[in-house]
């Protein structure tokens, strides 16, 4: 399987957005996560973020589909955020994160990376340990259900 990452567009803001509250539906159903998952933002979250000059969102397209997207935000200190990345349900489980993420690597670099994920989410956790990032010792507590949890590379 081929996978490119494709630069998006501000006019590219409401199918990131359909794709993205598609992709993160089941975990808000889950965890009842309101004001931190991403299915539960507005649109206008997202065009807000396409407009952020440090701020590069790509599409991760396998074989020419387009199976999801990663935004990557540029501190001015060298630092690196992934948030949100995602795969749309009927393409998960196929090694397309994992390689989305080495592509991001390639274009901006292999260190000063950073995200969170959710403490509770077994296999997003053993995708992030598997890609060489380490925890933090940070995290944070959404309610009852969900913990965030942080790491870096």
């Amino acid at each position: 399987m081929n996978i490119e990452l494709v630069r998006a567009t501000l006019e590219d803001a409401s199918i990131l957005w359909e794709m993205q509250v598609k992709s993160f539906r089941d975990l808000l159903d889950k965890y009842q996560d309101y004001e931190t998952n991403p299915a539960a933002e507005p649109v206008e979250k997202v065009i807000n973020r396409l407009k952020q000059k440090e701020t590069f969102y790509y599409f991760i397209v396998a074989d020419d589909v387009k199976v999801g997207a990663i935004r990557v935000v540029v501190h001015p200190l060298g630092k690196k955020r992934i948030s949100p990345l995602f795969v749309l349900p009927e393409h998960q489980n196929r090694g397309i994160a994992q390689k989305a993420m080495k592509r991001c690597e390639d274009i901006h670099g292999h260190d000063n990376w950073e995200l969170d994920t959710i403490l509770q989410e077994e296999g997003n956790r053993y995708l992030y340990e598997k890609m060489g990032y380490h925890r933090t010792g940070k995290s944070e507590v959404v309610n009852d259900k969900l913990t965030l949890i942080f790491y870096e590379k």
